[in-house]
């Protein structure tokens, strides 16, 4: 039996280890949500930090989605959107502090414009700077651009500017093509004619895809600046920082061979190779004479990078030290195994708090 929809916002976050920045999310979103947000699920991606502990004894209002795996995150925000029930639909990462009267703001512009299915907030990262949330979709051109660090150099040149869009500097609402998943609020009857998150991707890339189904399906994606988040940025990816760079790599193989097919992950394989070589050039010269860490550190991520491209396989020191390898994704043509509308995929978890069970539609 379906649950009825409540107004109000379902606000979903994944979590994997994360477990002090999430007591930080939701209590931010506690004091400034305010009666708009109707319910609260964390899906937790078998974390080992007592993050689903903490959120049972210090937010017992809040459902938890316990998996006995790391599920990603496409596959787990999905978990969360099947049992979520509020006309509103908001995907928030476990890094994020919600700012007082951003859902409010977010909701409606989403109200009065009924052409938007998604929306998010103007994010400043830790340091207080603004970061950049809106993107173009990928493109040759751009992928090359980035490449080649043009978007480095000449950085205010659009033709040169890689996929960075400039529309974080508009104080207005603005129409995008993708806006970063750290902080998205959806129209429950767009999410509905979408559909979920793409499974494919583990972990990065599912919010270019999802922002680009929005767009194909006729909806708008819409920048709101009046609204406002905090995102630390990397909570979950910084306890493996190689990895997560191949993860990124992998996502955007997946990517490209979904909307471009076979010429355009050769295309793509092609461009990452000189990506990486052209950054152990610049990055190898200034490690030589005195780079600080930072630089050194980025030489090591594009020679594993590098490695992993050429040889398909790379094994990382960070989270386990499990190799990874090239062939189970570049060659990814599943289609996703969840259906908002026709059930869910089998996967082993256990949830707790109120109990809920409604696909969207």
């Amino acid at each position: 039996m379906l649950h009825p929809i409540m107004k109000g916002i379902s606000v979903i976050i994944v979590s994997w280890n994360t477990r002090e920045l999430l007591k930080g999310c939701l209590d931010s979103i506690r004091a400034s949500g305010g009666p708009l947000v109707r319910e609260i699920i964390v899906v937790d991606n078998a974390s080992s930090d007592g993050s689903p502990e903490m959120v049972a004894e210090q937010f017992p209002d809040v459902k938890v989605i316990r998996s006995e795996e790391n599920l990603g995150f496409a596959r787990a925000n999905n978990l969360g959107l099947e049992r979520a029930r509020g006309s509103w639909l908001a995907l928030v990462n476990s890094d994020v502090l919600v700012h007082p009267g951003c859902f409010q703001r977010l909701v409606d512009y989403l109200a009065g414009h009924t052409e938007a299915g998604l929306v998010g907030p103007a994010v400043i990262g830790g340091d207080g700077r603004l970061q950049p949330t809106s993107r173009r979709l990928p493109t040759i051109r751009d992928t090359a651009c980035r490449s080649l660090a043009l978007d480095n150099i000449v950085p205010r040149w659009p033709l040169f500017g890689g996929q960075t869009s400039r529309h974080q500097d508009s104080a207005r609402p603005t129409e995008v093509e993708v806006l970063s998943g750290c902080f998205w609020v959806a129209r429950r009857e767009a999410v509905a004619q979408v559909g979920g998150l793409d499974e494919r991707f583990f972990f990065y890339a599912e919010d270019i895809d999802w922002c680009k189904r929005f767009g194909d399906a006729g909806w708008k994606v819409i920048y709101v600046p009046e609204a406002t988040a905090t995102h630390f940025g990397g909570g979950s990816s910084a306890r493996a920082p190689l990895r997560y760079s191949i993860e990124m790599l992998r996502a955007n193989f997946a990517y490209w061979r979904k909307y471009r097919g076979a010429p355009g992950v050769v295309m793509f394989f092609l461009l990452s190779v000189l990506h990486h070589l052209v950054r152990l050039l610049l990055r190898g010269t200034q490690t030589v004479f005195g780079g600080d860490s930072d630089s050194g550190y980025k030489f090591r991520r594009s020679l594993v990078c590098l490695r992993w491209l050429l040889t398909g396989t790379g094994t990382m020191q960070e989270g386990g030290g499990q190799p990874v390898n090239r062939d189970k994704t570049t060659v990814c043509v599943l289609k996703p195994t969840l259906r908002l509308k026709n059930g869910q995929a089998p996967s082993r978890s256990v949830e707790t708090g109120s109990k809920t069970g409604n696909y969207l539609g």
